[in-house]
C-alpha cells in the first residue's frame, strides 16, 4: 500500500540500485526504460539544446554583414560595367571577382589559432579547456558557480574543535599543520584521544609493496591494581549525555550536575552553530570483580553496563577548505567575478565553509542573518 501520493516519497516502491539490507521480497516492475525516474532524467539531460556561444554569434553576424556588402558591391560593379559598355562576360567576371575578394577566407583559421594559443596559455596554469569557443567567454565572466565537496574543500572530514576540561579547543586543520595547537599533556585530552583511537573501525592495510606493515601488539599494563577492561563509546551528543552520570575534568571524575549539563549543552550548540558535526565521547572502567580477565562480552545480549558512564568530551568535525581557495576567491573578486558555492549541505554548514573560503567576507550578512536581524521571514528579504 502506498504511503504517499508522490511515487518518489511512498515506501512501497524501490528504485534501481536500492540496497536491500536483509530478508527477501518479491517485486513487480511497474516502469522500464525511459519511463523510469532515471530514464526521464536521462532524456531531459540528453535533450538539452546547446545555444550559440558569444563568439559564434558575433562571427555569424559579421559573416552576414560581409555577405551583404560583397553582394552589394558585386551587383553595383556589374551594373556599372554594363553601363560603361563592357561585355556580358567581363561584367560577370567583375561580379564574381568582387564577391570572392570580399570573402574572409582566413577568418576561421585566424580565430581557431587565437583560441588555441589562449587555451595553451591556460593549460600552463593547470586550466583545461574542453571547448575552444568557451575561451572567449572568460573575458566577460561575471559569476563562477563552484561545487563545494572536493573543489573548495579537501573532501575529507577533519577535526576542527574539541571540548574538554570545560572549554573549547581549536584543532589544527591546515594542510601543512602550521596552525594553532593546544595543551596535549592534559589527562582529559589523553583520555579523549584514547577513546577516539579505540572507538573506530579502521584497519591497517598494506597498500604499497615496499612499505612495511605496522607491527602491533596487545597492550599489557604492568600495574595490576588498575582495571583490566575499559568501555568506550561515541555517538550523538544527546544520546551520550543521557547515558552519563559523571564527567572527567582535569583528569578527575566528578558528578555531572545541572550546571555542567548546561555548559555541555551550550558548548554543543556553539559547535553546531559553526556548521560542524559534533560527536560525544565517554568511557567506563569496568571493575575486575564483576569482569575478570577472560570475561566473555556479548554485544547482542548486552551483559555489561551501558549506563552511568563518565563523559569525557566533544569532538567536532568539518570539511576544511583547501589552502589555496581563499587566495583564489580573492583574485576572482579583484577581477570583478562573483563566486557562488553550490552545495546540498545544511545552511549552517554551508555558511561556515563559505566564510572559511572567503566567499562570505567578514562583516557581511547572509539572507538568514538579515531575516533574523529584521525579524521577518526569509522569503521577504530583498536579495
Amino acid at each position: 500500500d502506498f504511503t504517499n501520493e508522490n511515487p518518489l516519497e511512498t515506501r512501497n516502491i524501490a528504485f534501481f540500485s536500492t540496497n536491500c539490507v536483509e530478508g527477501t521480497a518479491r517485486g513487480i516492475v511497474v516502469y522500464t526504460g525511459d519511463r523510469t525516474v532515471m530514464g526521464r532524467i536521462a532524456t531531459l539531460a540528453s535533450g538539452l539544446e546547446g545555444g550559440q556561444t558569444p563568439i559564434a554569434a558575433e562571427i555569424e553576424h559579421f559573416i552576414h554583414i560581409i555577405t551583404g556588402v560583397a553582394v552589394f558591391l558585386g551587383v553595383s560593379f556589374f551594373i556599372l560595367s554594363l553601363i560603361l559598355e563592357y561585355t556580358w562576360l567581363e561584367a560577370v567576371i567583375f561580379l564574381i571577382g568582387i564577391i570572392v575578394a570580399n570573402v574572409p577566407e582566413g577568418l576561421l583559421a585566424t580565430v581557431t589559432v587565437c583560441l588555441t594559443l589562449t587555451a595553451k596559455r591556460m593549460a600552463r596554469k593547470n586550466c583545461l579547456v574542453k571547448n575552444l569557443e568557451a575561451v572567449e567567454t572568460l573575458g566577460s565572466t561575471s559569476t563562477i558557480c563552484s561545487d563545494k565537496t572536493g573543489t573548495l574543500t579537501q573532501n575529507r572530514m577533519t577535526v576542527a574543535h574539541m571540548w574538554f576540561d570545560n572549554q573549547i579547543h581549536e584543532a589544527d586543520t591546515t594542510e601543512n599543520q602550521s596552525g594553532v595547537s593546544f595543551d596535549k599533556s592534559s589527562a582529559t585530552w589523553l583520555a579523549l584521544s584514547r577513546i577516539a583511537g579505540l572507538c573506530n573501525r579502521a584497519v591497517f592495510q598494506a597498500n604499497q609493496e615496499n612499505l612495511p606493515i605496522l607491527k602491533l601488539s596487545i597492550h599489557k599494563n604492568p600495574n595490576t591494581s588498575e582495571p583490566r577492561h575499559l568501555l568506550v563509546m561515541k555517538g550523538a551528543p544527546e544520546r551520550i549525555l543521557d547515558r552519563c552520570s559523571s564527567i572527567l575534568l582535569h583528569g578527575k571524575e566528578q558528578p555531572l550536575d545541572e550546571e555542567l549539563k548546561d555548559a555541555l549543552q551550550n558548548a554543543y550548540l556553539e559547535l553546531g552553530g559553526l556548521g560542524e558535526r559534533v560527536l560525544g565521547f565517554c568511557h567506563l572502567f569496568l571493575p575486575d570483580e564483576q569482569f575478570p580477565e577472560g570475561f566473555q562480552f556479548d554485544t547482542d545480549d548486552v551483559n555489561f553496563p551501558v549506563e552511568n558512564l563518565c563523559f569525557v568530551g566533544f569532538i567536532s568535525m568539518i570539511g576544511p577548505p583547501r589552502a589555496a581557495v581563499p587566495d583564489a576567491v580573492g583574485k576572482c573578486r579583484g577581477a570583478g567575478i562573483k563566486v557562488i558555492m553550490v552545495t546540498g549541505d545544511h545552511p549552517i554548514t554551508a555558511k561556515a565553509i563559505a566564510k572559511g573560503a572567503g566567499i562570505i567576507s567578514e562583516g557581511n550578512e547572509t539572507v538568514e542573518d538579515i531575516a533574523a536581524r529584521l525579524n521577518i521571514p526569509v522569503s521577504q528579504v530583498n536579495p
